[in-house]
């Protein structure tokens, strides 16, 4: 025996047979999507240009996705739009590696190597994360140990252009540069990461 289900169905409007209509989904306020474009939209686009080594159709592109779904999931702006660069950058990490994905799969359909033959492809987009994490733990040192970090780690200077970049003694700098990595390695290791310098 049949039931039909339609047919004993109630609605909130009363009448039988006939569903409720959807709610409209909720969607984030367009002053608040403008203040998160505003706050933000500069620092996304230019992790998402060095993502897609440089292509801005494809990084806008990234950038506009971001906003659509951060429109459309206003509960994840719940703490402000100054709040909201982490979730912002997750979600445009991880439409960057769709697209990457995407295209990388359709290549692959098209050659004619086998894909074991194809060595493994970089993955830029960890970078962009790990410096964004790199930076945060920096803001917490002070402003000349930072200083020599940067030139003597990240622009890869030698201890004695640092110290004429910077117009200390190049005792200065390892001593700064001492004291600096033993004031960065337990931030590092709270964030889950480790010093590489």
């Amino acid at each position: 025996m049949a039931i039909d289900a339609t047919a004993n169905a109630v609605t909130t409007t009363g009448e039988p047979g006939v569903p409720a209509p959807a709610a409209p989904r909720p969607t984030l306020d367009q002053d608040v999507l403008a203040e998160l474009y505003r706050l933000h939209g500069g620092y996304l686009l230019r992790a998402m240009l060095r993502v897609t080594s440089g292509d801005r159709g494809k990084a806008e592109d990234i950038v506009q996705e971001t906003l659509l779904r951060a429109w459309q999931n206003p509960a994840a702006m719940h703490r402000g739009p100054e709040h909201s660069r982490p979730w912002l950058f997750t979600v445009a990490r991880r439409i960057a590696i769709d697209h990457y994905r995407m295209q990388t799969a359709r290549a692959q359909e098209v050659a004619d190597e086998a894909p074991e033959d194809h060595a493994g492809s970089h993955d830029p987009y960890d970078e962009v994360l790990v410096a964004r994490d790199m930076a945060a733990a920096m803001a917490g040192l002070q402003p000349h140990h930072r200083d020599v970090l940067v030139e003597l780690h990240m622009k890869g200077r030698s201890m004695a252009e640092v110290a004429r970049v910077l117009g200390v003694p190049v005792g200065t700098v390892k001593s700064r540069n001492f004291y600096a990595v033993r004031a960065l390695r337990p931030i590092l290791e709270a964030q889950g990461m480790a010093w590489a310098g």
